[in-house]
């Protein structure tokens, strides 16, 4: 028997592939909506795909139709998108929801987080773990963190109406990602390069949320409507450099790890993705708690399927850039940038 009908939001994207496929599995009639009205092939049978522009007020409340018992949207980014759904719940037209933010949402008790990073001791200093119950910016349209801040606020306002699970996720990675962090060592694998340059020790600790780990909450959460917001993260938080062994493991590699002490240096030099002057990692003892939730995976088993994806798309494409453009977006040129690592091990030696 199906549980009701759910709506997702961003269902061609990395977590909505993973969301899709388990609430699916769980026995939910699920209407998968994205801009180009995909389906995966690793879907059950059943699921419906429709074509959505979301900045579309009346083709999102056609998608909606006469009504869904749950909304997933994972690609809710400023106040507007909260209010979108406050507006058809009003109507009746939606019972609950589950949207995914964002850690970047965090600051320390000094104000700083991931907009100050770049400012003279801009870097945060996070309580290890960090419970939801942190500080966050103040919600507002100046970046990347404080629309989703404002798109939390706003959600906590139509609690009445819309109960709303807010789901917190870390570095997101898995098959399907944009911008993905791992291509920063399958790459280097890939090139034969047999050293690499870590910053701050090689400690940074950027806590990981795999797409399997966040699509379980979403799973939970869409059985038991609530207003809450918890994290979404791994039950492991590694290390830069323990991540970077971990593909290593994965390829058949035994690339050196040379270690940097402080800062990347200003030519882009042991800069990673997940390169942090101070750990962030995230407590999940609330969702275990509230959803009963118990992870899928940890970091390194989930690393085998990224890697053949990763590896399969360069095959494909070639070039970086234009296998994930969104990741040259993002981080620039010079994340590749080996002359400038050669020229900085040679003056070390």
């Amino acid at each position: 028997m199906a549980k009701g009908n759910v709506v997702v939001i961003g269902a061609a994207g990395q977590i909505g592939r993973a969301a899709v496929g388990a609430l699916a599995r769980d026995g939910w009639e699920v209407t998968a909506a994205s801009r180009g009205g995909s389906l995966d092939d690793a879907w059950p049978a059943g699921v419906r795909t429709v074509r959505l522009d979301r900045a579309d007020d009346t083709a999102l409340a056609a998608v909606v139709g006469d009504g869904c018992d749950v909304v997933v949207d994972l690609v809710a980014y400023d106040g507007e998108h909260a209010d979108q759904w406050a507006a058809l719940a009003t109507a009746g037209r939606v019972g609950s929801a589950v949207v995914v933010s964002s850690a970047a949402v965090y600051e320390d008790d000094r104000g700083r987080g991931f907009d100050t990073q770049a400012e003279p001791d801009g870097a945060a200093r996070y309580p290890v773990p960090i419970p939801e119950s942190q500080r966050t910016v103040a919600p507002g349209g100046g970046s990347y963190s404080t629309r989703k801040a404002r798109l939390e606020q706003r959600l906590a306002a139509a609690g009445e109406v819309l109960p709303a699970t807010v789901l917190r996720a870390g570095a997101v990675h898995g098959a399907h990602c944009r911008a993905p962090r791992e291509l920063y060592f399958v790459k280097r694998v890939l090139d034969g390069r047999g050293h690499r340059v870590l910053s701050y020790g090689g400690a940074s600790r950027f806590h990981t949320a795999h797409v399997s780990n966040i699509a379980e909450l979403i799973r939970l959460a869409a059985r038991r409507p609530g207003s809450r917001v918890l994290n979404a993260v791994d039950p492991d938080a590694p290390s830069v450099a323990e991540i970077a062994a971990a593909i290593d493991a994965v390829m058949g590699s035994d690339t050196r790890t040379v270690l940097m002490e402080g800062a990347p240096g200003a030519d882009g030099v042991g800069d990673t993705p997940w390169s942090l002057p101070y750990p962030m990692v995230q407590d999940m003892t609330a969702a275990e708690r509230e959803l009963g939730y118990r992870p899928v995976t940890d970091y390194a088993a989930s690393l085998p399927e990224t890697v053949a994806f990763l590896t399969a798309r360069l095959a494909d494409h070639g070039d970086w850039r234009d296998a994930f453009p969104v990741m040259r977006r993002s981080y620039g040129e010079g994340l590749f940038d080996y002359a400038a690592e050669d020229a900085w091990l040679a003056g070390r030696r």
